[in-house]
């Protein structure tokens, strides 16, 4: 039975705006859930859309709040956007694009860093771009440093405003550059790539990303017309191309929903089949989960999960692919409290990430963070300044509490300790896990578990 959300939960915890899930735990998951198009290559496929010269259509789109934003900000410049010819696919006419307010572009790209994206093709299409001030999950500072140093080697004019940023071509066609990351950034990444294949000249870009979305976006753009080489030691080298056409492409999928359901098969002793997972993209998390005590079975139309016996201790070192995803670390977390032993997880990624534990040490778990770090041990992944250590000491019950949502992996991760502890919690600020997990509510469901939405 749902009641009205009041100003504050029990225990004096202030309520976010949105829905709060009251959750009663103690019950396996199983079932099936699907997952559609990866999230991180939707959105940036989305944006690619702007450097065609005709219609682009995008299959396997999740319906989620990032690909929302995104969708405003593109019809704010004058594409027309619209539903493809099937479920999940949207189609980019960007035959009218044009320069939109800097209110209307900070009002439609709420807390999203997906504006920042938008300057390599607003530039080549426009000449300018404006971006308002960056939000996002809370969990480090993701500075776009990376971003404005590669921008400006292509010849685009920085200027920061109070209210944001302003960027300009001062009239000349952006020039291929030599770029070096000094960390190898998603979002840089992404940066280079969709400035670089319309500018003048080759760009080489060395310390690359090399996440399976940045290789399916690369893969769009080539689809474009973009001519795109990959060479080893993270070395993309791009020519650039006076024109592009529009694309047809279906998303990869979305191996972090993928991990996150395999993450709560294995914690609520439950078995999930995903729908759509493939091994190739989850070869470094699917070793860790069978290392943890996790059973999966590879099959032609997704993953099939579940526990094998009792959940058992690792160390996790979290790094760029082919390392061990920093938003697979999270919900893995909470499977690890069950675990016979001592867990280990090197958070070298994002210096924020482990705020979510709070909630998990007040529902019963055995936490201790480490802000700089652990010095001990052999390591793999070279040890970074801003990195976190957590050190989880299982098995321990977890019981109901009330907790708030932190960012979007820690809130899944919140909702699986929630279905894993005894008794009821109630988990406010939910309306997050829109940004990255489709059809949320309908999943839980699908899988059975016991809960109420308190609206």
């Amino acid at each position: 039975m749902t009641t009205p959300v009041r100003d504050a939960l029990p225990g004096g915890v202030p309520a976010l705006t949105g829905d709060v899930l009251a959750i009663r735990g103690g019950r396996p998951l199983r079932g099936r859930v699907d997952v559609k198009g990866a999230k991180n290559l939707a959105t940036k496929a989305m944006v690619a859309s702007l450097l065609g010269e005709t219609v682009s259509t995008l299959r396997d789109v999740p319906a989620i709040s990032d690909v929302a934003v995104v969708r405003s900000l593109l019809e704010v410049h004058g594409v027309r956007v619209s539903e493809g010819d099937e479920p999940g696919s949207l189609v980019f006419d960007p035959s009218d694009v044009e320069s939109a307010h800097f209110e209307e572009i900070d009002a439609h790209a709420g807390a999203s860093r997906i504006p920042i994206l938008f300057c390599g093709p607003l530039l080549h299409r426009l000449g300018q771009a404006f971006i308002p001030d960056l939000g996002g999950c809370r969990i480090g500072d993701r500075p776009i440093d990376f971003h404005l140093d590669a921008l400006r080697k292509f010849g685009a004019i920085v200027e920061k405003l109070p209210s944001g940023i302003r960027l300009s071509t001062g009239g000349s066609r952006l020039h291929g550059a030599n770029i070096h990351l000094p960390y190898p950034s998603v979002g840089a990444t992404e940066q280079v790539l969709l400035t670089a294949v319309r500018a003048e000249g080759v760009t080489e870009l060395r310390n690359a990303a090399i996440e399976p979305e940045i290789m399916d976006l690369i893969a769009v753009l080539q689809k474009m017309g973009a001519i795109i080489s990959y060479e080893p030691n993270r070395v993309i080298v791009i020519e650039g191309v006076e024109k592009l056409r529009g694309y047809d492409h279906r998303s990869i999928f979305d191996r972090n929903e993928a991990a996150s359901w395999a993450s709560a098969a294995l914690a609520t002793d439950g078995e999930i089949f995903v729908g759509g997972a493939k091994q190739q993209e989850m070869l470094t998390f699917l070793n860790v989960f069978r290392k943890a005590g996790g059973w999966f079975d590879i099959q032609e139309d997704g993953i099939l999960f579940r526990r094998d016996g009792d959940i058992k201790p690792v160390v996790i070192e979290t790094d760029v692919h082919p390392g061990f995803m920093t938003d697979w670390q999270q919900p893995l977390v909470v499977a690890l409290t069950q675990a016979h032993g001592r867990s280990v997880v090197h958070e070298t990624v994002y210096e924020n990430r482990m705020g979510f534990t709070e909630a998990l040490v007040k529902m019963g778990a055995d936490i201790v963070v480490h802000p700089r770090g652990l010095q001990d041990g052999p390591r793999r992944v070279p040890r970074r300044d801003l990195e976190q250590a957590a050190v989880i000491t299982g098995p321990t019950p977890l019981h109901g509490a009330d907790i708030v949502v932190p960012d979007l992996r820690g809130g899944y991760s919140h909702i699986i300790a929630a279905l894993t502890a005894t008794g009821e919690s109630k988990v406010s600020g939910v309306d997050i896990l829109s940004r990255g997990y489709e059809k949320f509510l309908a999943k839980l469901d699908a899988l059975g578990a016991d809960f109420d939405v308190i609206r």
